[in-house]
């Protein structure tokens, strides 16, 4: 038994010692691999400079006539590479006769920052914070000097490019998309709010289209918001569905700016939270759940009377809740009267679709522990909108949006017929000869 048991633990060991060799031989193969190609991609580049510079003065120690370049030894210069700067020897050329110095191509084409910024702004935009930039980064060879990534450098970098964005990502034109509708949302960042807007086109494509600083209980931040939306191109001259939360500032900006050919639909969620805030923890429960079985309903009228007679039955005990599901409740049935299939009619009768946009937000920017005034937190939420954008889905139950595009035009056809029963009303009747 003794023999047995001492064979086992001796093949078990061979085993182990065995496998340790081959972990440590891997590290170290990777480590080797690693630099080999960095070095071995320098020497590359390097051997590529010369080539260019022979080209441009001729062959080493030869005598040509009419030659147009000359060599000018080498000067220290930097390159970007893996998400830092590192030290290069870049070869120059001068003008025969000692003229101005010539660029090499690859040399400028390579020694671009833009590479470098993108990099520091993706790798903080995915929660890497500027005091870990460094450590995200493969390490280099020992030989190869390198500089770009300490806290300071990578938020410059982050602030250049993101300062860039705002002003330029967010002012660009509208006028390309077919918007069906609209949804607008606040995040709140610290003790700031961000009023966003994301727009649906008529293939149920999202869009995110601006933000602005203020909340959606302020009537000028929500107009300033929509006014720029309309300067830079968005279409106001046909009908489209805006989803809104429960505020009456936000309603109002809307139907300032979009008139008539605003179709209101406020979320279903936010009037039924409203309406709970207003009434004890022990009535909650039943009455949202009667909320709920009245916007599942598939008649409009039905759900509507269903809404009205819980205000009814909450108005001697709780006035306050009453008062808060008649505001602006018909509106809330917006889309139901639009006979939109099931999937599509719940995507549009909440806001969830920015307030999950607003989620992805919130994971962005969840690492900055200070924010430092209302700049920052729109340099910040801009970058993060366009970071959210890039995993954008069609809208739910999108199939569908031919019937909306149908049930808006049918709009701008009541209003058309409108505005001429209008003329003709209002027009001075003529004298009969």
């Amino acid at each position: 038994m003794e023999k047995k048991s001492s064979k086992r633990d001796d093949g078990q060991g061979s085993r182990a010692q065995l496998v340790l060799p081959i972990a440590g031989l891997l590290a170290t193969v990777k480590g080797a691999l690693m630099d080999w190609v960095i070095n071995g991609g320098l020497a590359v580049l390097a051997a590529l400079l010369e080539q260019e510079r022979e080209a441009l003065c001729g062959p080493r120690y030869r005598h040509l006539a009419g030659r147009t370049a000359t060599r000018s030894g080498y000067a220290p210069g930097e390159l970007v590479l893996g998400g830092r700067r590192v030290s290069v020897k870049r070869p120059r050329v001068r003008a025969a006769g000692g003229g101005e110095e010539i660029a090499l191509p690859s040399w400028e084409q390579f020694a671009d920052e833009d590479p470098l910024t993108m990099r520091a702004v993706e790798q903080m935009l995915v929660g890497v914070s500027t005091r870990k930039y460094k450590r995200s980064l493969e390490a280099m060879p020992a030989e190869v000097n390198e500089r770009g990534t300490s806290k300071s450098a990578v938020s410059r970098r982050f602030v250049a490019a993101t300062e860039e964005e705002l002003s330029k990502r967010w002012s660009g034109s509208l006028a390309s998309l077919c918007l069906a509708a609209l949804m607008i949302d606040g995040i709140v960042c610290g003790e700031h709010t961000i009023i966003v807007a994301i727009g649906i086109d008529e293939k149920g494509n999202k869009h995110a289209l601006g933000l602005v600083e203020g909340a959606t209980e302020n009537a000028s931040s929500c107009t300033r918001l929509l006014t720029n939306l309309v300067d830079r191109g968005l279409d106001t001259t046909k009908s489209i569905l805006v989803v809104i939360d429960g505020a009456k500032a936000l309603a109002k900006s809307v139907r300032d700016v979009f008139g008539e050919r605003a179709v209101i639909q406020r979320c279903q969620v936010h009037k039924k939270r409203n309406v709970l805030d207003h009434l004890p923890e022990h009535r909650r429960a039943s009455i949202g759940a009667m909320i709920s079985t009245a916007y599942r309903s598939p008649d409009p009228k039905r759900a509507l009377r269903m809404l009205q007679k819980i205000a009814r039955q909450l108005e001697h005990d709780h006035p306050g809740a009453a008062e808060s599901m008649r505001e602006g409740l018909a509106e809330t049935l917006t889309v139901k009267n639009a006979t939109l299939p099931e999937r599509l009619e719940r995507t549009l009768s909440t806001t969830n679709a920015i307030e999950n946009m607003n989620g992805g937000v919130r994971r962005t920017t969840k690492n900055v522990r200070r924010w430092r005034g209302g700049k920052m937190v729109l340099r910040w939420v801009g970058a993060a909108l366009s970071e959210a954008q890039k995993g954008f889905r069609r809208l739910k139950g999108h199939a569908g949006m031919p019937k909306l595009v149908a049930f808006l035009r049918a709009h701008d056809e009541r209003l058309a017929s409108s505005d001429v029963a209008n003329d003709i009303t209002l027009a001075p009747h003529r004298k009969v000869a």
